[in-house]
């Protein structure tokens, strides 16, 4: 199945608060997903929605000059000091900027960058039309990269709070321990970095869609696609512990059966 199709397996969605989707049906999901890292700080962020409230209040919609965009880039070099910004409205524009191939940048990672590749930053920036960003090092010259977009000053203050927000969690949020979850791994395909699990080999789309759906059984919501990392969440109870811990033991499509916690 394709990214679309696996979603479409997910019970309506009613409320997200923190790391958890709540369902039409009552159910409770932990977002293992986090929408692909865009939801890494929780899916209800105060100072996001009241930067974008007080905002919206100011009628601040259209993509026009502000000085919001300078405010976004400092907060993006205090980030990844040492980069040059560019932003953009889309996937689409983005990738047209990209003449090599760039690096996916992760908060919470101790890597070394790269001094010659773009990088793409993953950013806690959970709604669709949020700023696309591409990070230069020095050694690049921006000649060789389009000029960043006019992007709505709504859209750039709550990206702005959004990487401030991400700032100030570092390093808590790359630090969250959980032991049955640590003991898992030892017998398990999926490997830990930092907060993030990957599973150690490509699996076929067949076998990874029916571990998707084991998942979701169990109370998980995984990423729809297997090139994206697990995401552990900022808080688990012990119930929820215990059970992904009992999950991750199982090879992809082979978890074995178990109570649902919920």
């Amino acid at each position: 199945m394709d990214t679309n199709s696996l979603l479409r397996l997910v019970p309506p969605i009613l409320r997200a608060r923190d790391f958890r989707l709540y369902t039409r049906n009552g159910r409770r999901l932990v977002d293992l997903w986090q929408y692909g890292g865009a939801a890494i700080l929780g899916h209800t962020p105060a100072g996001l929605l009241r930067a974008l409230k007080n905002t919206a209040e100011r009628g601040l919609f259209a993509p026009l000059p502000h000085p919001q965009e300078q405010r976004f880039i400092k907060a993006l070099a205090v980030l990844l000091p040492g980069m040059t910004f560019r932003l953009y409205r889309s996937d689409t524009a983005l990738r047209c900027a990209l003449p090599s191939t760039p690096i996916l940048w992760r908060p919470f990672l101790d890597t070394v960058l790269p001094p010659d590749r773009p990088l793409i930053p993953v950013l806690p920036l959970p709604w669709p039309d949020a700023p696309r960003v591409l990070a230069l090092p020095s050694t690049l010259p921006e000649a060789a990269f389009p000029a960043s977009e006019l992007l709505s000053p709504l859209t750039l203050a709550a990206a702005t709070r959004s990487v401030y927000d991400l700032i100030a969690a570092t390093p808590a949020r790359g630090r969250v321990h959980y032991p049955r979850i640590e003991e898992a791994l030892t017998k398990s395909v999926w490997k830990k970095q930092g907060i993030y699990l990957y599973c150690d080999a490509k699996v076929d789309d067949e076998i990874y869609t029916e571990t998707f759906k084991q998942f979701l059984e169990q109370g998980f919501l995984i990423p729809p696609a297997q090139d994206q990392p697990l995401i552990l969440p900022g808080v688990l109870s012990a119930g929820e512990e215990a059970k992904l811990a009992e999950c991750i033991t199982g090879s992809p499509g082979e978890l074995e059966e178990a109570s649902p916690f919920f």
